[in-house]
């Protein structure tokens, strides 16, 4: 007999026990279950949980994947991107962002998710600092644990944006005890919706180059902006600033592509070139096909953007007023993604103290899959996603709105 009897969490990396489960993958778990059950009688759970564009990827480009395919574009790529796909990124970030980089400068992985994993990993050391503003997306906080970093949270204003008192606080207390390298910066924001004014981020950037550190600016959400809102890329505003930021964004949002799995970011090349050794050994490279298919949404006919753009926009509209005439909630209107992060702290009672309570128990009875905000850094909001048809928005509302009242 085997005197083989370790138990299982003494074999495997602290760094993956300490993980915790993404909240908004378990609530579709639980959705799906509870689902199943409610089709059987006619009905269905609606769903405001994950963060995914309801609308169809575009025949353009979903014909380039295809003749890719038909053409054997099937192979390795180099691993940080086909040629054609970083000039894509490139005359996208001249054109749109105002940014000029050269191929040497960008890396497209697996996602923004895995591409955002892998900067975190290209940076820290054991005990480093990363800043991260509150509320946050839910895996900036894990991969920064992954790699042995230290996550450090700021919190937010009345706007659900970074407070710069709070920032400077925060630098000043950690910048003894450990070195702060990165600050990560969201806008538009995932999951409160919010959008940094030129100003603020003029601000954040002055306090990062004061304190040497460095920024990724995610701004996957950038093309969803609402009521005349500008988006502004921070990497714009200097050299200064373009040499300490690294930009990451996608297409997945922004062409409804979140399977396709790709994302890019464009940075120093010196910084591209450390990212590119952990691709390197790691991921290989992006899906070729979905590379290609990449190559035309960043290149080809743009309708279909300001086609979804607008029709978040009349979600939005709509979702905001049914929530705002909800007893017991509050929120503040979203200029950007196509999220609400509702305040539901006035509702908490004996059995239910909690974002995740509330969510549990709105799922449960009646029908509503939402995100706990306590996954964002915040235990007192939920998060709505409004990428889903209006017809299901208010159905979810009028459900949303009776089990409030019977609180």
């Amino acid at each position: 007999m085997s005197d083989f009897n370790l138990n299982m969490n003494d074999l495997l990396s602290k760094k993956v026990l300490m993980l915790e489960e993404s909240p908004t993958f378990a609530l579709e778990k639980k959705a799906d279950e509870i689902d199943m059950q409610l089709k059987k009688e006619g009905n269905s759970v609606i769903r405001f949980g994950i963060g995914q564009p309801d609308f169809n990827t575009p025949i353009n480009i979903k014909d380039a994947a295809k003749r890719a395919i038909d053409e054997n574009k099937t192979r390795y790529t180099s691993s940080t991107g086909i040629i054609e796909l970083k000039k894509a990124i490139v005359n996208k970030f001249n054109n749109e962002n105002n940014i000029k980089y050269d191929i040497e400068n960008v890396f497209a992985g697996n996602g923004a998710k895995q591409v955002l994993d892998v900067i975190i990993r290209t940076f820290i050391n054991t005990g480093d600092v990363v800043i991260i503003p509150k509320p946050y997306w839910v895996s900036y906080t894990q991969q920064v644990l992954l790699s042995e970093g230290k996550p450090v949270t700021v919190d937010f204003n009345s706007d659900l944006k970074i407070d710069i008192n709070d920032l400077n606080e925060v630098i000043k207390v950690n910048k003894n005890k450990n070195k702060i390298k990165l600050l990560i910066l969201n806008s538009p924001n995932n999951p409160t919706g919010a959008v940094y004014s030129k100003k603020e981020l003029e601000d954040i950037g002055d306090i990062c180059l004061k304190n040497n550190i460095y920024i990724i600016s995610d701004e996957v959400y950038e093309h969803f902006i609402y009521d005349n809102v500008k988006h502004y890329s921070i990497a714009t505003f200097s050299d200064e600033l373009k040499k300490i930021t690294i930009t990451v964004n996608a297409v997945s949002k922004t062409y409804a592509m979140t399977g396709w799995r790709i994302g890019y970011c464009a940075a120093d090349k010196d910084i591209i070139k450390q990212m590119a050794k952990i691709q390197d050994q790691s991921a290989s490279n992006p899906c070729t096909p979905a590379q290609w298919a990449a190559v035309e949404a960043l290149n080809g006919n743009q309708d279909s953007v300001e086609i979804m753009r607008k029709e978040y926009e009349k979600r939005r509209d709509y979702i905001y007023k049914r929530l705002s005439n909800i007893g017991g909630i509050s929120c503040n209107l979203p200029h950007g993604a196509f999220y609400v992060f509702v305040d539901i702290s006035a509702l908490f009672n004996d059995k239910i103290k909690n974002s995740f309570n509330f969510a549990e128990q709105l799922l449960e009875k009646a029908k509503v899959a939402v995100v706990p905000g306590g996954a964002f850094g915040d235990d007192n909001y939920i998060r709505i996603s409004y990428a889903t048809t209006i017809e299901k928005i208010e159905e979810g509302m009028n459900r949303l709105e009776k089990f409030c009242k019977e609180l």
